[in-house]
């Protein structure tokens, strides 16, 4: 049944997907918003401690802290930054049910203060545990208890994934999918949609949030697309990752894949200590915001919100503002007619576990080309033709604590002269093997995960 909505774009749909894209334009003009920046002392409800770290007042939500970085991975580096230290656990949930015998996935038109282009493709539920708890004394997110009560026949995915870690410190959310038989309220801002229709609107730039690409990435379809109604419509691209093959041709078994990422995971030293905001070296503190002295990187500044369709209709918070934009691309080549993604072993300050699953190219660009000279296939991806670009956008980052923030997100065919052999710290995958980690906590982080999320199936002009 995925597999056939994975390629329903109208055929079947309740709404179609111009009736979708119409309605996000048209919320898009209709909600009122205004979100300007404000000096650190006029955030309600926020208090600079004797730190410099920013803390709300309530201890709820998040703050934003200082620390201090030690990591030996290839070489010994050592730094300061301001993170933002969210621990709580909050809920990224999507209600999926039958419509016309078709899978169709409840998902919300959802305005967060960061957001480019305000409106985007949510979650039916994206909440922090202070939100679904009311610590800021607005109404309770619609459909929390679906997910609350949820019985175990009826969930299709439940894990807790990670999230940015060169900007959160051990940052996961619960990313979980129910399956519910109807009689579903469809309240305003929120609409059916097919998962065709969702990775139709991911190959568009900034209308799918970085939340629902997260829990998309986890529905795996050859484990849940049973009878493969709908093959004749794949790609030969979509055939050849999803529809199943007689033997496995994986350049390297699970077994291998497991001992390299442990290994590394082993090898790589990491430290975080706390370290005052207000002493950290290579950045400056002024009223208005956190930057660092080269300004580079990110920043943190102040906002003052007011968005009408939110459980709570304003107030303040801290952001962070990056100053240079990632490019993640993974690079993709064929092996004995089995696709494989250059998977990178990569250390992140924030991460739970140290090392996490990467895509082939996840790197700042922007006002220091000297950062990317020594960035493997970054050159590759950055000068790839056309015809070998399976999706090239732009993607919004986590628009409830990031502010106009968005990166380039790339899926590259190998070329025939592409080598077989690559560096340490970088393994051959299968679609299949990347699936067996994604289903775990904390191995594939949300780059990858964005990525995986938008894989196109169909061929590139039935998705318009």
């Amino acid at each position: 049944m995925l597999l056939h909505s994975l390629c329903a774009l109208n055929d079947g749909a309740v709404n179609s997907l111009e009736e979708i894209s119409a309605l996000i334009e048209r919320r898009n003009s209709e909600i009122a918003f205004d979100i300007k920046t404000v000096p650190f002392s006029r955030l309600d409800n926020w208090i600079i401690d004797e730190n410099g770290s920013l803390k709300h007042s309530s201890g709820k939500f998040f703050s934003v802290e200082g620390i201090e970085v030690e990591m030996d991975y290839r070489m010994p580096l050592r730094w300061t930054q301001p993170i933002v230290n969210q621990c709580e656990i909050g809920y990224l949930g999507i209600i999926a049910t039958e419509l016309n015998g078709v899978l169709h996935f409840l998902m919300q038109m959802k305005v967060e203060p960061g957001n480019i282009n305000h409106v985007q493709v949510s979650p039916t539920l994206q909440a922090t545990r202070s939100n679904f708890r009311q610590a800021h004394h607005g109404r309770k997110p619609f459909y929390l208890d679906y997910f609350e009560n949820a019985s175990p026949r009826e969930i299709i995915v439940d894990q807790l994934q990670s999230e940015s870690g060169s900007y959160f410190l051990r940052k996961r959310n619960r990313n979980i999918v129910i399956m519910v038989d109807g009689g579903v309220k469809v309240h305003e801002d929120f609409c059916w949609m097919t998962a065709g229709q969702v990775k139709a609107l991911m190959q568009l730039n900034n209308k799918v949030n970085m939340e629902a690409r997260s829990v998309f990435s986890l529905l795996n379809p050859r484990r849940l697309a049973l009878p493969f109604r709908g093959a004749h419509k794949l790609s030969s691209f979509g055939k050849s990752l999803l529809l199943p093959a007689r033997t496995d041709h994986s350049v390297h078994s699970m077994d291998n894949l497991l001992s390299w990422i442990t290994g590394i995971k082993a090898r790589c030293d990491l430290t975080v200590r706390p370290c005052p905001i207000n002493k950290m070296t290579d950045w400056r503190i002024t009223e208005d915001e956190i930057v660092h002295r080269d300004n580079k990187y990110f920043k943190i500044l102040g906002i003052k919100v007011s968005i009408a369709s939110r459980e709570v209709a304003s107030w303040c918070q801290p952001v962070i503002k990056p100053v240079q934009n990632y490019l993640c691309a993974f690079v993709i080549k064929e092996f004995h007619g089995v696709p494989h993604f250059i998977v990178q072993a990569k250390p992140e300050c924030g991460n739970y576990d140290v090392v996490e699953l990467a895509p082939t190219v996840q790197c700042l660009t922007g006002n220091d080309e000297k950062s990317t000279l020594n960035v493997p296939f970054f050159d590759y991806v950055r000068n790839a033709p056309p015809a070998l670009i399976l999706h090239d956008t732009l993607q919004s980052e986590e628009g409830g604590r990031f502010y106009h923030a968005q990166n380039r997100y790339m899926l590259v065919m190998a070329d025939e002269s592409f080598p077989t052999e690559i560096p340490e710290g970088y393994a051959w995958m299968s679609l299949r093997q990347v699936y067996t980690f994604l289903r775990f906590t904390n191995f594939v982080n949300i780059e990858a995960r964005s990525l995986i999320a938008s894989l196109p199936y169909t061929p590139m002009n039935s998705q318009t």
